[in-house]
């Protein structure tokens, strides 16, 4: 099975990097910022983003047939962990609005920066999509 590239035209066309990479039925879901489709990151704090960067990568796994509860791993890096926890009631009342009560296998890591300057998460993942639902890249 050769690995496929996943790329909505809903998102930024990627350079060097590809939004998703689907193998067989398992979909690794790229690093999501906050980047909005002007490529500028949106404006406020971590909610805000958190809001932004979930959105595109439901928008991958929806790109190829996925749901929110095919997610199996979702891994979260930030700047600033402190104000994440300070946060957590708001970007877990948007997780249900955006996913629903399902929550995968999950991890939180600090870190000291990321890919744009003004970014304060990205958020990465894994799903499995059932084959019944599962849509080839390019299929739509």
């Amino acid at each position: 099975m050769t690995p496929v590239p996943v790329n909505p035209p809903a998102l930024p066309r990627p350079s060097g990097y590809s939004h998703g990479t689907l193998a067989g039925n398992t979909l690794h879901l790229g690093g999501q910022t906050a980047l909005d489709a002007d490529m500028k990151i949106v404006p406020g704090g971590v909610v805000e983003q958190f809001r932004q960067a979930f959105g595109n990568l439901l928008t991958t796994l929806r790109e190829a047939g996925g749901r929110p509860e095919d997610l199996v791993s979702v891994t979260i890096y930030l700047t600033d962990i402190p104000d994440y926890q300070a946060h957590g009631k708001e970007i877990g009342e948007v997780w249900r609005e955006l996913a629903g009560p399902v929550y995968p296998a999950m991890a939180g890591i600090g870190c000291t920066a990321l890919w744009q300057p003004e970014a304060v998460i990205e958020i990465l993942g894994v799903a499995v999509i059932p084959e019944e639902r599962l849509v080839a890249p390019g299929a739509r």
